[in-house]
């Protein structure tokens, strides 16, 4: 054991140790990234005439 205070974590290491977070971003980036591109799809369809 060292003599050195105890080293705070940064915040992206806390961020990256959380792993219920790193769940919910694999669940909602991809979601949000399809939802989005399918928007922007079905915005480009030509209307009939």
């Amino acid at each position: 054991m060292s003599n050195e205070p105890f080293e705070q974590q940064t915040v992206l290491q806390r961020i990256l140790d959380d792993i219920n977070f790193i769940m919910c971003l694999g669940l909602v980036v991809p979601t949000v990234f399809y939802t989005l591109w399918g928007v922007m799809e079905v915005a480009t369809i030509p209307l009939g005439k």
